[in-house]
């Protein structure tokens, strides 16, 4: 698809590019009032443990994984979602067999704005 309005999930040729943490990769989708990111997770891959003003809503597309949302883990597997409320610590480890993640962030988190590295702008300053 050519329009700039228009995208598929597995188009890894589309979005912005950013390396959350090792085995976890992302395509950033922004918009005026909301942002798509489609994260890809490996197997037994984890993520750091953040928080952003931010809103945020999961989608577990494919796997599973364990979700940790203010200090609980919840088991997720596909067709779970999920809701983190701004300021929220957070953070996701993918099951064995990978996972990917489908987050929308409202509004829009300036750091992902851009290529890089990692959950927040200090990351990209590393």
């Amino acid at each position: 698809m050519s329009d700039a309005t228009f995208f598929n999930l597995n188009d890894l040729s589309q979005g912005i590019h950013r390396v959350l943490a090792d085995g976890l990769e992302t395509r950033i989708f922004p918009g005026d009032q909301a942002m798509l990111s489609v994260v890809r997770a490996e197997p037994n891959k984890a993520g750091s443990v953040h928080s952003h003003p931010q809103e945020q809503w999961g989608v577990m597309l494919e796997g599973s994984g364990v979700r940790l949302q203010d200090g609980v883990e919840f088991p997720v597997k596909a067709g779970d979602f999920w809701r983190t409320p701004g300021g929220i610590e957070h953070s996701f480890t993918a099951g064995p067999d990978g996972a990917m993640v489908l987050d929308f962030f409202a509004p829009p988190r300036d750091e992902y704005r851009t290529a890089g590295a990692g959950f927040s702008a200090d990351a990209d300053a590393q």
